[in-house]
């Protein structure tokens, strides 16, 4: 179980192990942000197809039709992004996970460098806000179809505006400027202004998107809504944004499974158990307990956070996908795994170690000779090798940043 009386005076002592170095992760990491300069931070998404400037006409702008071509070009194991006519381009999630990332590099080594690329996408985030909403928010690049909604270019969701405003508060707490402090709380205002929720009893479920309220009920955009709020309310006092956060942890925690997992949404046609979306709640939960000391969620949380690891990993560290199966092996479960485990350091002793474990598998298994990581493998023999920006690039640097972070400092 989670040592959940762990404070911050009081942490397990990290040992580096002999399972993947310091010396070995930030050089995984140094080969990573050099493709990232080469590329001027640029590269695909997983759900970029719908840009297909030869192919979209012949969707007729039918659901079934935008979805089968979105996710035919997510799927297939070689790039077609190139002969579709789609662009490589910056990301607001990406810049987001690029900011943490340089912020806790600046934090290990104290290099300047690693703060100017840490100001600099902080600033290219505020240049590149949605436009027309009660506070700041991001949204994609490009059109996306869901299961449940069709999101045009530029309209936000809690998730993307959720993550990125972590991002500020993070650079609140390391540069002491007020400045990331109120882009943050802008972020709340547009969640409690903007967005609708779903009430049930005393709890609430927020919406993933502002110009419908779906009815999904999607668990990690709900509490990432959540602990945005409760962690900037730790720093203005804003009650109500701690009341709206403990309101919507407690939808996510009263609809948790009986083997302590959760649904990716409560919708029928969501109902699946994956590993990073497990680890986005599970780390809210824990944002959510550090940001106001309200303890009545932490055995959802423990309980939980042992489902997780007992469920999602192989032995040799590598990430499984899906609760009952391994297959596809994708970097945001790698990336996200690192992150949630180094999270968790403080609590559960055995946490690192796991965390090298993945890291050691996916920098070996993952990770092109260029530097950059690869967005699937379907097998031993078909990967398929895209460079996604914020998925993948992004989420990576900003994974292992934590653990050499972790390692360094500690």
């Amino acid at each position: 179980m989670v040592n959940m009386t762990a404070s911050a005076g009081n942490q397990p002592r990290v040992q580096a192990s002999n399972i993947l170095s310091k010396e070995q992760i930030f050089e995984s990491i140094r080969r990573l942000s050099d493709w990232l300069e080469r590329n001027d931070y640029q590269g695909y998404d997983t759900f970029d197809g719908l840009s297909a400037v030869y192919l979209r006409p012949l969707t007729f702008e039918t659901k079934l039709l935008r979805t089968v071509l979105q996710q035919g070009v997510r799927r297939f194991p070689i790039n077609l992004r190139p002969v579709l006519g789609i662009p490589k381009s910056h990301s607001s999630k990406g810049m987001g996970f690029l900011a943490k990332g340089f912020i806790r590099l600046h934090q290990a080594i104290g290099d300047k460098v690693w703060a100017d690329k840490a100001q600099y996408a902080l600033r290219w985030l505020v240049d590149n806000k949605s436009s027309g909403y009660s506070g700041a928010c991001w949204g994609n690049h490009f059109d996306y179809q869901s299961r449940g909604f069709y999101l045009p270019k530029g309209v936000p969701t809690i998730v993307w505006t959720s993550h990125i405003g972590h991002a500020f508060l993070d650079a609140y707490e390391h540069f002491q400027e007020d400045q990331y402090l109120q882009v943050a709380v802008s972020a709340c205002e547009h969640i409690v202004t903007d967005l609708a929720t779903t009430r049930e009893g005393d709890s609430i479920c927020f919406s993933y998107i502002p110009i419908q309220q779906t009815k999904a009920s999607c668990h990690n955009a709900n509490t990432l809504g959540a602990s945005l709020l409760a962690r900037t309310s730790s720093y203005t006092k804003n009650a109500s944004y701690r009341a709206l956060a403990q309101q919507s942890i407690q939808f996510t925690a009263a609809h948790q499974r009986p083997d302590s997992s959760w649904y990716y949404a409560e919708a029928a046609n969501t109902r699946w158990v994956d590993n990073f979306h497990t680890a986005y709640v599970l780390d809210c939960f824990k944002y959510y307990y550090t940001a106001t000391g309200d303890g009545r969620f932490l055995e959802n949380m423990n309980k939980g956070y042992e489902y997780w690891k007992r469920t999602f990993f192989l032995a040799d560290g590598t990430p499984r996908y899906y609760d009952k199966k391994t297959l596809p092996i994708d970097i945001q479960c790698s990336s996200q795994a690192i992150d949630t485990l180094v999270l968790f350091h403080d609590l559960d002793p055995d946490s690192l170690t796991l965390a090298l474990k993945v890291a050691k598998w996916t920098i070996d298994n993952m990770q092109d000779s260029d530097g950059h990581f690869y967005y699937r493998r379907y097998s031993p023999w078909i990967v398929n090798k895209t460079a996604t920006l914020h998925w993948g690039q992004a989420t990576m640097l900003c994974a292992l940043a934590g653990l050499y972070k972790l390692l360094k400092t500690s």
